[in-house]
């Protein structure tokens, strides 16, 4: 209560919560704007039928089963952003310019990750629309409900990356994943009332083994983000006149799970681009590609496929997003050029290299205990038969992830002002 109140006593980090609460608000009202000449009360029982979808409608903020002027969510922003850091490993020149060209370089990396949002966008619109049309989710479209349809997903999915960004400036939280949180928040209520609805005597002891799950994944995700490994660092001392600098003892916080709730994000995004993609050629007129799809959806929908796949991606983006955000090279040159060293550890690229073994150990035990976390929910899920827990689940590790963050950043923002 002492941290809002502080929030609230400083007239511009009030305005900063103020005008963030104000675009969240303005990203639910988005959500709840259906596209015209579509039936929702047909999209909303074929949304409550299919497991995969209500997921994918979860992860959007809702917007799909309304299906919304921002249906799509963040997605495309999202995938926008794997691909181009997927490229950085590829392309060097894209390396050079997101990690060694300072501001500049990032904010032209960025420019293309949303230039590329914009026909990706129009790629996604286009595919939910003639999956959901096959499915007998929505009726015929004549061609201008089809155009005006596209142009109006995929203004809106630009419209909500341009909300994300605005959010991210006010340095309070990483915008992605704030609007996430919110569309997730949002949809608790009506997560609850489902529970409640489909709740019998015999499912007590089921009840009671979630919301002891959802404990332990919501402590475990708290003891992940908090863990880290210290590293000792010693400056040398320096006579400069008559003046003494350096000659201390630091050190080097190395977190456990460097990427935060990222690694989710990520994985979610990848892992139900597949299942969208099989449902969208299942009806297909040609026999065998409309059997393969069909197989491999059935492999989707499957409780323990979907575990082991959910737990490798997030293992893999746990380490692809720490190589991205921790570079041991840069650091160790940091420490070299301000006089700093790790004792035991020659400078330059002895230091490098420890850093870099350090990290793989560390992060190895920080990606699977987020796997773990990730895929808790769902088995679960799959021995109670309840299938409202698999997403509650993974919303609880977002939302939980997602506060922890914004928590330090507020708590940063507060320090910068004592100081």
């Amino acid at each position: 209560m002492s941290k809002i109140l502080k929030i609230f006593k400083i007239s511009d980090l009030r305005n900063k919560v103020l005008f963030i609460l104000a675009l969240l608000v303005v990203f639910r009202v988005a959500a709840a704007i259906p596209i015209p000449g579509v039936d929702t009360d047909r999209l909303k029982d074929f949304f409550a039928n299919n497991q995969l979808f209500s997921l994918i409608s979860a992860f959007t903020g809702g917007g799909l089963d309304s299906f919304s002027i921002a249906m799509l969510g963040l997605g495309p922003y999202i995938t926008a952003s794997i691909i181009m850091q997927l490229l950085t490993m590829i392309f060097p020149g894209l390396e050079q310019m997101y990690k060694y060209e300072g501001e500049a370089g990032r904010q032209k990396f960025n420019q293309y990750s949303r230039l590329l949002t914009v026909p990706l966008a129009i790629i996604q619109g286009y595919a939910f629309i003639v999956l959901l049309s096959r499915q007998g989710a929505i009726g015929q479209l004549d061609i201008f409900t089809w155009a005006s349809s596209l142009l109006v997903i995929a203004a809106g999915s630009v419209f909500l990356m341009w909300l994300g960004e605005l959010i991210s400036e006010k340095n309070l939280g990483n915008g992605v994943s704030l609007m996430i949180f919110a569309g997730i928040v949002a949809g608790f209520p009506n997560t609850m009332r489902q529970a409640f609805l489909t709740y019998s005597a015999q499912q007590l002891f089921t009840y009671v083994g979630f919301v002891v799950v959802a404990l332990i994944v919501i402590a475990g995700v708290v003891y992940l983000t908090e863990a880290q490994r210290n590293i000792p660092i010693n400056y040398a001392r320096r006579i400069r006149g008559s003046k003494v600098f350096g000659g201390v003892s630091t050190y080097l916080p190395m977190r456990v799970n460097n990427a935060g709730v990222m690694p989710i994000i990520f994985a979610l995004s990848i892992l139900l681009f597949p299942g969208m993609v099989a449902s969208f050629f299942s009806t297909s007129s040609v026999a065998f590609i409309a059997s393969i799809a069909r197989f491999f959806n059935d492999f989707i929908q499957n409780q323990l496929a979907y575990g082991i796949m959910y737990f490798l991606l997030v293992v893999l983006f746990t380490y692809f997003y720490t190589a991205v955000t921790f570079d041991p090279k840069s650091i160790s040159e940091n420490i070299q050029k301000q006089g700093g060293y790790i004792p035991g550890i020659r400078p330059g690229h002895p230091t490098s290299q420890f850093l870099l073994h350090l990290l793989n150990r560390v992060t190895l035990v920080g990606a699977i205990f987020l796997g773990v976390i990730a895929v808790l929910p769902s088995v679960v899920q799959g021995l109670s038969g309840v299938s409202t827990f698999a997403i509650g689940g993974t919303s609880i590790l977002i939302v939980v992830s997602v506060v922890l963050e914004t928590m330090k950043s507020v708590d940063a923002q507060l320090s910068m002002y004592e100081y």
